[in-house]
């Protein structure tokens, strides 16, 4: 009877567990990814099954050699993992979830792969792996050493105006979303405002960016702004930039002597126009005076001529000492 039970149970659990076990499982690896030596880079990877839902508890990632199974770059049980990655690698995803997502942080030289990832169904009771394991050697990723820093990106360049609103972006590429680089500005006042972006590109590349905005003043014209990128390790670079903002006409140097001459030319006709109407004046009274003296000299001329019926020689001397006075 016991022996009946236990074989029913058994035909249940394979019928429940044969779409999970007979079907195919499939995963998607990214093919070849670059990796800066001395940082850390993820391997994106995505694992699918047939049939309900399985908790990450009863399943098991494991990455490995493509050609040797046995040596593991990770695996859960640490004293499995080769020598020269322990400690440096890690799964960033849920396996309940179909994230079998890998992380090695501090690469080294010699860390190209090809990295394969299998996956095993363990028992709930003791978590010992079934006969069940999937490895998916033909699709493997390979990693591209890079030893030199990415450059950075910056734009889009252009004058600035004084008084207006003004942007910079500053951007990189890079394989560590877990670790993105740090972008720094050489120039952070209060009144400035930086966003930061982090967005995937395509096939495990990613984009870090900055954007920082500011109010330019002419003071700033020719100054350097510096755009800094720190990476998982200490690895750093930079690219600068050198602000040109555009200068306010200042026609001072026009208008002022100008105005200058405009007013010592009215002053000057102001004071021409005065000497005129003077000089005329004068002339005015210069030409009735004349008349008057021509006049008293005309009759003093007559009576002084041989003949002529006038005053006596007393009163002559009388008229010729008046005119003396009066001039």
């Amino acid at each position: 009877m016991d022996h009946e039970r236990k074989l029913k149970i058994c035909l249940v659990l394979a019928v429940i567990c044969s779409p999970v076990l007979g079907a195919e499982w499939t995963a998607d690896v990214v093919k070849s990814i670059d990796a800066l030596v001395g940082s850390c880079v993820v391997l994106p990877c995505t694992v699918s099954h047939p049939g309900t839902y399985l908790s990450t508890s009863r399943l098991r990632g494991i990455w490995h050699r493509k050609d040797k199974w046995n040596e593991n770059f990770y695996h859960e049980d640490s004293t499995k993992i080769l020598d020269s990655f322990k400690g440096r690698t890690k799964l960033l995803g849920n396996l309940g979830q179909n994230n079998c997502t890998l992380e090695i942080v501090q690469v080294k030289d010699h860390d190209n792969g090809p990295f394969c990832f299998r996956v095993e169904l363990v028992r709930k009771d003791n978590n010992e792996p079934t006969k069940e394991k999937f490895s998916f050697v033909e699709k493997c990723a390979d990693i591209k050493m890079i030893h030199d820093v990415p450059k950075l990106k910056l734009g889009p360049i252009k004058t600035a105006n004084p008084g207006k609103p003004y942007t910079l972006t500053c951007s990189v590429h890079h394989t560590c979303p877990s670790h993105r680089p740090q972008i720094k500005w050489s120039r952070e006042n209060k009144d400035d405002e930086i966003t930061e972006v982090h967005k995937p590109i395509h096939s495990g590349i990613w984009e870090a960016e900055s954007i920082l905005s500011f109010v330019p003043e002419e003071k700033d014209d020719e100054s350097e702004l510096i755009c800094t990128a720190t990476f998982n390790g200490g690895m750093k670079s930079e690219e600068k930039f050198t602000l040109n903002v555009k200068r306010i006409e200042n026609y001072n140097h026009i208008i002022i002597p100008a105005v200058a001459v405009a007013a010592t030319a009215v002053i000057f006709g102001l004071f021409c126009v005065l000497m005129v109407k003077k000089y005329k004046k004068r002339i005015q009274e210069l030409q009735s005076q004349d008349g008057s003296m021509w006049n008293r000299m005309s009759r003093l001329s007559r009576r002084l001529r041989p003949g002529a019926s006038g005053p006596t020689p007393s009163n002559q001397r009388q008229e010729i000492l008046l005119f003396s006075m009066q001039h």
